[in-house]
């Protein structure tokens, strides 16, 4: 395992090219809570996310022959932008082999530090097993996200920060995909302050290291699919797995559904962009996974920010319709001029706002002379909707309420 001095000397070397993020109070998670949240803000992290520590240390740790050949990693986005910025700031080359289902933002991310690209596989595995062949091939360097001494030391640099902020911490909850993070993070916790709870949360559908703990063994998944990518990791690190054994308190998982929730939450109460994996912890908060009764201070990484726009905007858009504040609804028309404008009538005396509206005539499910209005309309509340319905039912729509 490492050592304490590992952690700090990767903190010397960190020092000008890591920010140290904020780890500050949320108010309103604290309410809901009735404990008191910090939210240590590694999506802020220069390159998005917290890999920037881990990638940098090993890489900076090399001997310059072996810099000077190069490095290579696999990775779903978060640990590849942390090896091509670190590869750029030393003048190296880098390639970077990531799933074919990565997000856009974070391959342009990567490219932009001047890293090669290479598209493989389906998930991180699959990359990975491709990663290490063109690593042999080419004699580089091959730079692992987690199972690496110096990668796991730089993670731990976020939970040297935090002890350094808030002195009185119980808990910390970490997200786990490989493991890197957790493991850097635990070891240092509970080297200085042994009291320190800590609970990991993982993606319900990337089970393995849950699996794992909970059977006291490595066991690896036949496959994953979830929407935070960043710990979207089908098997076990044996290696990471012994420091979750033996310093992890309690762990439990989210899934999806929870994890958008909470991504929504933090834009919208918290103004803060974050992706799936760095969500989890707050996902597990809000969906009352974890009893706070125990504790007074807990601290929640955030650990990345690189969220496909798509993905967010579909997340936006779902949160819409559950929340109440947007209605779809599919009504059927007589095909004859005016009739669209009748039923707009009708809304705009609802007060309801249309934001989007089809208009079908060919669906063979329609009879002769008919039309579907599929409209996407902006509402208040709970309230307002049914308002709104209730005013259609009156006057005589049928409507197909869409979700």
């Amino acid at each position: 395992m490492i050592t304490l001095n590992d952690v700090k000397q990767a903190q010397k070397r960190l020092l000008s090219v890591v920010m140290k993020t904020p780890f500050t109070k949320a108010p309103k998670l604290s309410v809901l809570s009735g404990v008191n949240i910090f939210l240590k803000k590694e999506n802020l992290q220069y390159t998005g996310a917290f890999k920037l520590r881990g990638a940098f240390n090993k890489i900076s740790s090399l001997p310059n022959n072996l810099k000077k050949i190069g490095v290579i990693a696999a990775s779903a986005g978060n640990h590849a932008q942390g090896v091509a910025y670190s590869a750029q700031y030393f003048n190296i080359p880098a390639i970077i082999v990531m799933p074919e289902s990565t997000p856009l933002t974070k391959i342009n991310g990567v490219k932009s530090y001047g890293a090669k690209v290479v598209l493989k596989g389906a998930n991180y595995d699959e990359a990975y097993e491709y990663a290490k062949e063109l690593a042999n091939k080419n004699k580089m360097n091959f730079i692992h996200p987690f199972t690496d001494k110096e990668v796991i030391a730089g993670q731990g640099t976020i939970a040297l920060e935090m002890l350094d902020e808030i002195k009185n911490l119980d808990a910390v909850i970490i997200p786990v995909g490989g493991g890197g993070l957790i493991s850097g993070m635990a070891y240092v916790l509970k080297k200085i302050s042994p009291h320190i709870k800590i609970i990991a949360i993982s993606a319900l559908g990337a089970p393995a290291m849950k699996d794992s703990f909970d059977n006291g063994r490595v066991i690896d998944s036949l496959g994953v699919k979830t929407i935070a990518d960043g710990i979207a990791v089908r098997d076990s690190s044996p290696i990471t797995y012994e420091y979750i054994k033996q310093m992890v308190d309690i762990y439990e998982t989210v899934d999806d559904e929870e994890i958008a929730s909470a991504i929504l939450f933090l834009l919208e109460q918290q103004k803060l962009v974050v992706e799936g994996a760095g969500a989890v912890g707050v996902a597990a908060l809000l969906h009352k996974k974890i009893d706070f009764s125990p504790y007074k201070n807990i601290g929640i990484v955030l650990s990345g920010g690189n969220i496909d726009v798509t993905m967010l905007n579909l997340i936006i858009e779902k949160g819409l319709l559950k929340s109440n504040r947007k209605l779809k609804l599919k009504i059927t028309l007589i095909d004859k001029p005016g009739s669209l404008m009748e039923l707009t009538a009708i809304l705009q005396k609802a007060s309801a706002n249309i934001v989007q509206i089809g208009y079908d005539r060919t669906s063979i499910e329609l009879d002769y002379g008919d039309a579907d209005v599929i409209l996407g309309i902006e509402t208040k509340g709970l309230e307002h909707k049914n308002k709104i319905l209730k005013i259609l039912k009156e006057t005589g729509y049928n409507y197909i309420q869409m979700t």
